[in-house]
């Protein structure tokens, strides 16, 4: 396995891990992003990715030098992974208003609008890492056989819930936010609560399993947050 770290602006070192398969690049990263304490050493922020992270850090406290030697102990000392993997299991109106790409992702597959819902919940779904905007989940798509396409022309607004797929990826959008990707479906669900100390439930290496629910089920699940099966967000 190998580590290439590069300063990232002024108040940031990036860190990228190749030499592996995606599987063990993607867990190398979290190892060494465990070994970080926020608020230590003048740390601020952890970000992994799939095969990279980025470490922020107050410029004030510490530099680039002293950052970067924090990533070397880290790579050579790593930290057995958070916890055991929780499952989050989410309520989804597929199709109509909530899911307007579904029709067109089922004629690119050459399906039936229900055997891309099946597919679609058919396997739980690893989350990789946070993506934007808000810290959605970003998971691995379902087995539908053909990467999906991105829409040729963006939705300046897609709503706070909606799931969506793209390439071999799958997505729930935390906030509200243009959109590219092809939304099959809506969760009436809570992702992220700004105002606690814990903006979400979820974490990298959870699983995700959707479930089809009909249209006037929703206000049944309207308002809820997302917590893990068992309900215990810290698990």
């Amino acid at each position: 396995m190998k580590t290439y770290v590069a300063d990232c602006g002024d108040a940031a070192v990036r860190v990228n891990v190749s030499g592996g398969t995606a599987e063990q690049n993607w867990n190398t990263v979290r190892s060494i992003a465990a070994r970080f304490d926020l608020g230590a050493d003048g740390i601020v922020s952890v970000i992994p990715t799939y095969d990279a992270l980025l470490v922020e850090f107050d410029n004030l406290l510490t530099d680039h030098d002293a950052v970067r030697g924090l990533v070397r102990e880290a790579t050579t000392i790593p930290r057995p992974l958070e916890g055991e993997p929780r499952t989050f299991e989410i309520p989804v109106v597929y199709g109509g208003e909530h899911g307007p790409d579904l029709g067109e992702t089922a004629r690119f597959l050459g399906v039936t609008e229900a055997e891309v819902v099946r597919l679609h919940s058919a396997a739980q779904l690893v989350m990789r890492c946070y993506g934007s905007p808000g810290g959605a989940p970003m998971l691995d798509g379902p087995a539908f056989g053909l990467p999906i396409p991105r829409r040729s022309s963006p939705r300046p607004h897609v709503a706070a819930g909606s799931v969506a797929v793209a390439g071999r990826q799958a997505v729930v959008s935390a906030r509200p936010a243009p959109g590219g990707w092809a939304v099959i479906g809506r969760t009436p669900l809570i992702l992220v609560d700004p105002a606690s100390e814990q903006i979400s439930a979820y974490r990298p290496g959870d699983l995700f399993v959707f479930r089809a629910i009909d249209a006037d089920r929703w206000d049944e699940f309207d308002g809820r947050s997302l917590l893990p099966v068992g309900g215990d967000p810290h698990g």
